[in-house]
């Protein structure tokens, strides 16, 4: 979930029919209250893996060089 008061701001995506179904899925299972709450928490992820990844490996590379 997100911090309340947390600003939010409208982004438009388009994505393929399997990825809608996948969402409403989750929804159905009760895993996330909203699409929107499951996109936020799969964005979340990929920042995290993705900044978290390219912040180890430069300071491996530095700790090397």
């Amino acid at each position: 979930m997100h911090k309340k008061g947390t600003r939010m701001r409208l982004v438009t995506v388009h994505m393929p029919e399997s990825y809608i179904e996948g969402l409403k899925e989750l929804i159905e299972q009760k895993k996330y209250p909203t699409i929107s709450e499951a996109v936020r928490a799969a964005v979340r992820y990929f920042l995290k893996r993705e900044l978290y990844y390219r912040y180890t490996v430069n300071r491996s590379t530095k700790m090397i060089a």
